[in-house]
């Protein structure tokens, strides 16, 4: 786990540029698509033209959930911060995987069942190494993975 600064004002979930955008790799507020997140918009446009600047956009301004993966009793986070689950892959590289809605994250880490609701613009604003990546919506068929310069430029797109 990684920790990275936490803005005190953002609530926990329930107890218990184009190079750097990786489609196929497999936010919380609605938009103008029904009940489809604005998130899960832009990663549908994302999946379809990873140079899509509105697409961008939109998705370095919405709020993701950061899976908790630590049991209430077992966290031990400091006062505004809070840890990175940071998970390996075979080929040895390293994600942080975020999702755009709770029956997305659910579908991909069913044994996770805590989260906390996070600026996508504030956890670019302190990612904390080069050798990670950001993971939006494992699993998805539009998922999007963002290398560190990726996540790093979102901040510069409006999101913050």
């Amino acid at each position: 786990m990684t920790d990275f600064p936490r803005d005190p004002s953002d609530p926990a979930g329930p107890p218990d540029s184009a190079d750097s955008v990786v489609p196929g790799a497999s936010a919380a507020a609605s938009g103008t698509d029904g009940d489809t997140p604005v998130a899960q918009q832009a990663l549908r446009a994302l999946a379809e033209n990873g140079s899509d600047q509105a697409a961008l956009t939109a998705l370095a301004g919405s709020e993701v959930l950061l899976p908790d993966p630590t049991a209430p009793e077992d966290a031990d986070e400091q006062e505004g911060t809070m840890s990175l689950p940071v998970f390996e892959q075979e080929d040895g590289a390293r994600l942080v995987p975020v999702f755009t809605s709770e029956v997305r994250m659910a579908q991909a880490l069913p044994q996770i069942h805590r989260y906390h609701l996070v600026p996508l613009s504030t956890l670019a604003n302190n990612w904390p190494s080069d050798d990670l990546s950001l993971t939006i919506d494992a699993g998805a068929p539009e998922a999007v993975t963002l290398t560190a310069r990726g996540v790093k430029t979102l901040p510069n797109l409006g999101g913050g």
